[in-house]
């Protein structure tokens, strides 16, 4: 009776008393990385004595917008890290990929459509680079600026209308000072107009199978929402662009450098500073590039390249809360990258055969590796160990095109099968017709009687003695003169 008398009053209290439900709970407070965590002293003391964070850009207990937190409230949606990730970043979507294999080794909210600011002008650099690749422009060319291009506010470089530069000269505007100006003037010297270079972009971004990116306008200005993309598919295109154009690197490693504007008014000269502030931290790794993006819808987005012993790494953030968090995120990913991750390259690859053809007007044609096979390594494995496997067709039939799939060369690693890369024709092989067949009896005959011709007369050379002269000539000649 007692027992039941006092649980009576512990629900009546309980009820009374509702917060006192929540001491019995564990808090489920999401702190991000670097950040100090409540109830510990010595970091409370920390947080007075500093008023804010370095690196967050808000204090312990407050969210971005300055709310109180109080024990037990989450910080705002997405700051989280993945449930059991081994890195921790504030930024809401991320993803970590290594260059050459497309890996993804991290990944957070990676599928989230957020607005992507500058960080846009990515896509447009592929297609300049496209451009100059096919020919269509050249580094050299002279590019005016039309009234349109001049008017792009946000981050510009200040060209004037009517002004001149070069192809090149506006890539670094892009690259190192973000110029939404240079942006479109090159956009529209590519395509006539922005809006069939963005019809140009989008193509590009279904080809590489951006599938949840769509763009607007060719440098992220706009503040249209429809203008999105994801971290997923940022890694996707900057993979894209580095691993065609290396020479992008040329741009984004440049710190500062000076252009100069010739107008009307005069000649005057203008500095670009890069907005990539990564180049400058202390890093374990060498910085690469590549883009940086903030608007007020995007917040502060990040594109980070990075290359060690032969790694290339990739680190996308979008919508960090500040641009210190931006980079400190960037720097979390690809330190966590070149801690764990080995790289395999088979860059001297098993020697090839010739490919024997049927029906064909030539007999075999030469193989070559479509590409180089790489395998990214988080576990430590030991490369000594890999195998390697050419599996080839016995033949193939004509007609044969350059590029035709004629084989594999598989890798595997403990009995487990790494991947493969395609074996493929170096040549082509047109298919035999009637004429043909015709020349090549008539070829085979011709060398048949010139091998006969040949025996004869080595068989006729041996019986005369190996002078010329015919069998018994010269004991004929002896008895004449007898």
């Amino acid at each position: 009776m007692k027992r039941i008398t006092a649980i009576i009053c512990a629900v009546t209290l309980l009820s009374a008393q509702p917060q006192a439900l929540a001491l019995a709970q564990e808090p489920e407070l999401a702190i991000p990385a670097g950040a100090l965590v409540a109830g510990n002293a010595a970091e409370k003391e920390t947080a007075g004595a500093g008023g804010q964070e370095e690196g967050h850009g808000w204090s312990v207990g407050q969210d971005p917008d300055g709310a109180a937190l109080s024990a037990g409230t989450a910080l705002p949606a997405g700051t989280e890290p993945e449930s059991g990730g081994a890195v921790q970043v504030a930024a809401p979507s991320a993803v970590l990929m290594e260059a050459s294999t497309g890996q993804v080794i991290y990944e957070k909210g990676a599928d989230e459509r957020r607005s992507p600011a500058s960080v846009t002008k990515v896509m447009t650099l592929i297609l300049i680079f496209d451009a100059l690749q096919a020919g269509k422009i050249r580094l050299t060319d002279e590019v005016v600026t039309s009234a349109r291009a001049k008017s792009m506010g946000g981050s510009q470089v200040f060209l004037e209308e009517g002004e001149k530069q070069t192809v090149e000269t506006l890539i670094k505007c892009i690259v190192i000072a973000s110029g939404n100006d240079a942006s479109v003037a090159m956009a529209e010297y590519i395509a006539g107009t922005e809006e069939e270079f963005v019809r140009m972009m989008n193509e590009r971004a279904a080809g590489l199978g951006m599938t949840n990116t769509h763009f607007v306008d060719c440098c992220g200005l706009t503040e249209d929402p429809e203008h999105l993309t994801t971290a997923r598919d940022i890694a996707i295109m900057s993979r894209e662009l580095i691993n065609r154009y290396p020479q992008i690197h040329n741009y984004s490693t440049i710190w500062m450098e000076n252009i100069t504007h010739v107008t009307k008014q005069g000649t005057k000269e203008f500095g670009l500073s890069n907005t990539n502030k990564l180049l400058k931290m202390a890093t374990n790794f060498n910085v690469t590039g590549l883009k940086t993006g903030s608007t007020s819808l995007a917040k502060y987005c990040l594109s980070a390249t990075a290359e060690k012993d032969g790694v290339r790494l990739i680190a996308a953030i979008m919508a960090a809360p500040d641009y210190k968090v931006r980079f400190a995120d960037a720097q979390t990913l690809l330190n966590y990258g070149y801690a764990n991750c080995r790289l395999y390259e088979d860059k001297e690859p098993l020697p090839l055969p010739v490919m024997p053809v049927e029906g064909g007007v030539e007999d075999e044609v030469e193989l070559a590796y479509e590409g180089t096979f790489s395998y990214l390594s988080l576990k430590g494995e030991d490369f000594g160990g890999i195998e390697r496997n050419l599996i080839l067709e016995e033949a193939m039939p004509a007609p044969v095109e350059p590029g035709q799939k004629a084989g594999v060369l598989e890798y595997a690693l403990g009995g487990k099968k790494l991947g493969e890369v395609n074996v493929v024709t170096a040549g082509s092989v047109r298919e035999a017709g009637y004429m043909d067949y015709l020349k090549k009896l008539i070829a085979a005959w011709q060398m048949k009687t010139a091998g006969s011709t040949g025996d004869e007369n080595a068989r006729s050379f041996e019986h005369s003695g190996g002078d010329g002269n015919p069998a018994g000539a010269a004991d004929s000649a002896a008895a004449a003169g007898r």
